[in-house]
């Protein structure tokens, strides 16, 4: 079993910035990809940053220019560092990893607790 451990959420002024992190622990052979999602109220999960086996980045078009994600491989640990945030960042920010659990076992999916970032002046 996989735990991812988020942390860095909260209460920001539009124009501010916010560094998520999200660790992740327990039976792990590889992780594909480690990232971000949010779901705002209303509205589907949606992808904001992620980065991929290669150090591959995807971000939303709605990010892109005001996020950066980066990956500590030895902590297992992945940052997102949001800039210039705006009140229509407002969400649950969940942490996702895609870990191989074992040699030539399928991938599967992990997902955090979810933490709240609120833009608001």
């Amino acid at each position: 079993q996989v735990q991812l451990v988020e942390s860095g959420g909260g209460l920001v002024q539009p124009g501010g910035s916010l560094r998520l992190s999200c660790a992740a622990s327990g039976s792990m052979f590889s992780i594909n990809a480690m990232g971000w999602y949010r779901q705002a109220p209303g509205k589907e999960r949606e992808l904001v940053a992620r980065i991929r086996t290669g150090g591959i980045k995807d971000f939303a078009d709605s990010v892109k220019g005001r996020v950066t994600i980066s990956r500590d491989n030895a902590k297992n640990t992945v940052y997102l560092q949001m800039n210039s945030l705006k009140p229509e960042d407002t969400a649950v920010y969940y942490c996702n990893a895609e870990v191989v659990p074992g040699w030539l076992q399928e991938p599967k999916n992990y997902w955090g607790q979810g933490t709240q970032v609120t833009v608001s002046s």
